[in-house]
């Protein structure tokens, strides 16, 4: 029997968060000069994980993919399981390192074939203003990873300190803290979503992401 679609009262919150500013944001009702669009970052937070929102300019050309999961790449498992979806080319022989989850995995892997898809347009992750992200349960689980996902996510956005500039160190599974896969200082508006079933066997992760083209 399929799962009812689940939205847990942080996520709600979370999407709520983004569609308006709080007192504490800073305002804008236009990006900054010379800019195509500008995220609203929360005041006080040198690491951010998403912005509030984003400015667009109103001439602002935008790419929209279509939702993406992970390509099944790893041969040594099931046609249709969730290891099958394991990006070889990031580990070998699917073989996951400690602490990493298979959400984990998964979600790194979309998101190098967004980064891949971008690319192909003349985009890069830095122009991502907006992500729609639909995650599954592993099989066994009572409910979606939301932690293997974010740090999926921090391996290619939203790591760098806004302060400093320095580059934010991002755990894989349990290991210490290491230099993220792809340096990007951009912060998207995000959705985090729990579903009931994904459009393809052994799919856990779905992503869609929106992107500006630089002025």
């Amino acid at each position: 029997m399929k799962r009812p679609i689940a939205v847990t009262a942080a996520t709600l919150a979370a999407a709520l968060a983004l569609t308006a500013c709080s007192s504490d944001s800073t305002d804008a009702e236009t990006p900054a000069p010379g800019a195509v669009s500008t995220s609203i970052l929360e005041v006080g937070q040198a690491n951010p994980m998403i912005a509030q929102g984003v400015v667009l300019r109103t001439d602002a050309a935008i790419y929209k993919t279509s939702g993406i999961g992970p390509a099944a790449t790893n041969k040594t498992a099931k046609e249709g399981t969730p290891e099958s979806f394991i990006d070889t080319a990031q580990f070998a022989g699917g073989v996951l390192p400690a602490g990493v989850t298979i959400t984990e995995a998964q979600g790194m892997a979309v998101l190098t074939r967004i980064k891949e898809n971008l690319e192909a347009q003349g985009l890069s992750m830095a122009n991502v203003t907006t992500m729609r992200v639909f995650l599954d349960n592993a099989p066994g689980s009572d409910r979606a990873d939301y932690a293997g996902w974010n740090r999926a996510y921090r391996q290619f956005f939203a790591n760098t300190n806004l302060e400093t500039g320095d580059t934010e160190l991002v755990p894989l599974g349990t290991a210490a803290p290491a230099a993220p896969l792809l340096r990007n200082p951009a912060r998207p508006t995000r959705f985090a979503l729990e579903v009931a079933g994904l459009p393809v066997p052994g799919w856990l992760v779905e992503v869609e992401v929106d992107a500006v083209y630089p002025g």
